[in-house]
């Protein structure tokens, strides 16, 4: 009986050692794998760079010798230039130059003439830098003698204006990201602001004149009030929360699956650039900027000044947040197409709106210090369009996978290394301790063997 329970004994001694050893194995090798690259090495900030160092050179070199720059698909800045030695200039700047027939300012110009014009509902246009053109595209409602009479103004202001039918049409997107209710209807909660002494909802413009009162959920609680915005024009709102702050958790932005993305600043987009989109209806989506300072004849009127994409929408995602690597880039504002087949989506830039409105974005101290930054840090969890299952925007909820953690996914943390070698070194000294009081034991009944054999 004894010799049966010693037997046990080493048994799990044995195997508690060995699991150790496999713990503390695991640990080590999957936080060494997991190790994040170095800040250079990450894709956010060649992309980032990439597109200051096009706007750098656009500014310097002016606006009658370039015509856009763009991210090239290498992730290198790519620079339309009117001619060969400014494209020398480009390249000696470390950027690629291509040379193109039609400055920044015949661009311009045509989109001037294009405004001009009398107003065609269901139309919209954009500098296409790639192309070195002027895009005009028309929807399905632009009736055939509108489109001959738009495109004889085409035809007048030059060659470099290409004119499109698109399927669909081009409408406002009500309704969003996290729910927003009024009389109007449903619209999303964009990104939290604040103007250092009340905290707001920056969403689009057309979801509600000044004065539309909001609640979340199922109608059963007061979010706040639009107190400005501007639609047509611009597309942009403000909506003040009826107790003046956001909340907890004021600057994530949720994307669906309990999920949430820090926000951590605002920023300039470029063409070219992957960007995300957050809505009710479609959930998060993401693209390109495919052009900017877009103009879009909605039938309630024009918006000017916008950001064009191919990132898909359906109704039921205006006014949410767009952004790439936690920078805030705009609201949704309308588009045309849907989720399945695609199509092109439009969005007032965040920046414009804010300047306007004399508002700044709520960000974390932490990570987005700075004239962005709101002056008093709201907490992590939670967000300016909150989590699934929230009671209203600036409601505070766990937004697990931005801070949350289980036991199994601590295990591969780079900070683990170092215990994960405490735990081998004490499973491999648990093991030599166990072998040698074994060899101990098995000397100990060999002695009492021989000793009652030979008495």
């Amino acid at each position: 009986m004894r010799h049966a329970r010693r037997h046990i004994v080493r048994r799990t001694a044995r195997l508690a050692t060995v699991c150790g050893l496999l713990i503390g194995g695991t640990m080590i090798t999957r936080a060494v794998a997991d190790e994040p690259p170095a800040a250079s090495a990450a894709p956010h900030t060649a992309a980032r760079t990439a597109a200051a160092a096009g706007a750098g050179l656009v500014s310097r070199l002016g606006t009658s010798r370039t015509a856009g720059h763009w991210v090239g698909s290498d992730g290198r800045p790519v620079v339309a230039v009117t001619d060969e030695r400014t494209a020398e200039e480009v390249r000696r700047a470390g950027a690629e130059a291509k040379v193109v027939r039609h400055s920044m300012s015949e661009l311009k110009s045509a989109v001037s003439a294009l405004r001009s014009a009398p107003r065609v509902p269901g139309t919209a246009w954009a500098l296409d830098y790639r192309s070195n053109e002027v895009v005009v595209r028309g929807d399905s409602t632009v009736s055939g003698s509108d489109w001959s009479r738009l495109t004889g103004v085409a035809e007048g202001i030059g060659e470099f204006v290409r004119m499109e039918r698109t399927d669909g049409t081009f409408t406002t997107r009500l309704n969003g990201a996290e729910p927003i209710l009024s009389a109007a209807g449903r619209c999303s909660a964009g990104f939290n602001v604040t103007d250092g002494t009340r905290d707001f909802i920056l969403t689009a413009g057309h979801c509600g004149p000044t004065g539309s009162v909001w609640s979340g959920g199922g109608g059963d609680r007061q979010v706040g009030r639009t107190v400005a915005g501007s639609f047509p024009g611009d597309d942009f709102s403000l909506v003040e929360y009826a107790d003046g702050k956001a909340g907890d958790g004021a600057d994530v932005v949720a994307v669906g699956g309990d999920q949430g993305v820090r926000i951590t600043g605002t920023g300039e987009p470029a063409v070219g650039q992957r960007v995300f989109r957050s809505g009710s209806t479609s959930g998060l989506r993401d693209g390109r900027v495919t052009a900017l300072d877009a103009t879009v004849n909605y039938p309630e009127g024009t918006v000017t000044g916008l950001i064009e994409t191919d990132v898909c929408a359906e109704p039921g995602d205006s006014g949410g947040p767009m952004f790439s690597e936690g920078l805030a880039l705009g609201v949704t504002s309308g588009g045309s197409g849907d989720c399945d087949k695609g199509g092109t989506t439009f969005f007032q830039p965040l920046p414009e709106a804010m300047r306007s409105l004399g508002v700044r974005l709520i960000v974390s101290a932490q990570e987005g210090a700075g004239p962005g930054a709101a002056s008093s840090p709201p907490a992590a969890d939670g967000g300016g369009a909150t989590a699934p299952g929230a009671v209203a925007p600036g409601t505070a909820a766990p937004v697990t996978g931005v801070n949350g953690s289980t036991p199994l996914s601590r295990l591969p943390d780079r900070r683990n290394v170092g215990p994960g070698m405490l735990v081998v070194a004490g499973s491999l000294v648990a093991l030599v301790a166990t072998r040698w009081i074994r060899a101990e034991q098995d000397r100990k009944a060999y002695r009492r063997h021989y000793s009652t054999t030979w008495g």
